[in-house]
């Protein structure tokens, strides 16, 4: 009777651990970790087959798990670092452990792979994004002329200018999306704001990254653009944006916007606009940045 209850409780300590699957996303990434006698696999899609039915196993028993972005370079460096041996699975398990910690992740909720690899994707993708856009704003350094921390004050003018930009929108979901030119590729960040009775909450993360992105394009000029969706019920979407400027936001008139959302960015042939969609100016801001004796 005791041992039976060992198994028991054991058997319910189980359930309670969270796990986590460091995946393989793509072919080059996999034909990397071949070279590795202890991967078993041969083939990227049989690979992809297991790990799914590893997923609806662990989900069948009531047990969590999180997929996080398994990359073959990183995982040779950190073997290399820590002295350990990367032919080897506990090296394996010890790398997804720490990416688990430290980098994106997405929970396993029963959906099929292919349906969260793009997620999976997406967060690293946002997470490299906000971590070079915040490493370049710290390495800015201080105002040559008046010692103000560069990186510093652009933040905050982002945060500035996405406060009057929500306050001043429509009722409504609104879908917002910053994307600054440069080097060394262009930085995107996405932000949703759902109205909930009237008010306003953005997603708090994604606030964050949208800010420090933006931020990057105040502070440098670069070529950018701001655009923002509204969506209520019984009225057409409305759609309208800003071209970044140093230190600032230009209006696009409700004819550029609609030329922007009716080229094919790669061919530039012309796309049929969207029913039920409104092409406008943006609302006045209602406020100046400093004056233009001293912008950073």
């Amino acid at each position: 009777m005791g041992y039976t209850d060992h198994r028991t409780l054991r058997r319910v300590l189980h359930h309670e651990i969270a796990g986590t699957i460091g995946l393989l996303t793509d072919e080059h990434d996999f034909r990397a970790m071949r070279h590795y006698r202890s991967f078993a696999f041969d083939d990227h899609a049989t690979y992809l087959k297991h790990v799914e039915a590893v997923l609806r196993t662990r989900a069948r028993q009531g047990s969590h798990t999180t997929l996080a972005l398994f990359d073959p370079e990183e995982y040779s460096e950190f073997c290399r670092k820590a002295g350990l041996d990367p032919d080897s699975r506990t090296s394996r398990t010890r790398f997804t452990a720490e990416i688990a910690a430290t980098g994106p992740t997405v929970p396993y909720e029963g959906q099929p792979l292919a349906d969260l690899l793009p997620d999976l994707v997406d967060e690293a993708v946002r997470q490299a994004t906000w971590e070079y856009a915040t490493t370049f704003l710290v390495g800015l350094g201080p105002c040559a002329s008046c010692g103000e921390d560069l990186g510093g004050a652009a933040f905050t003018r982002a945060s500035q200018l996405l406060a009057r930009i929500l306050d001043t929108a429509p009722p409504g979901d609104r879908h917002l999306v910053c994307s600054v030119s440069g080097s060394p590729e262009t930085l995107i960040a996405v932000l949703h704001a759902d109205d909930v009775a009237g008010r306003t909450r953005p997603d708090e993360t994604e606030a964050l990254e949208f800010t420090t992105v933006l931020a990057v394009g105040l502070a440098t000029g670069s070529p950018g653009g701001l655009v923002m969706r509204t969506s209520a019920p019984g009225t057409h979407d409305r759609i309208y944006g800003w071209r970044l400027r140093a230190h600032g936001l230009e209006p696009l008139t409700a004819g550029e916007v609609f030329d922007a959302y009716c080229t094919d960015a790669a061919s530039g042939d012309l796309i049929p606009p969207e029913s039920g969609v409104d092409y406008r100016e943006p609302p006045d801001l209602g406020e100046e940045g400093p004056s233009p004796a001293h912008r950073h």
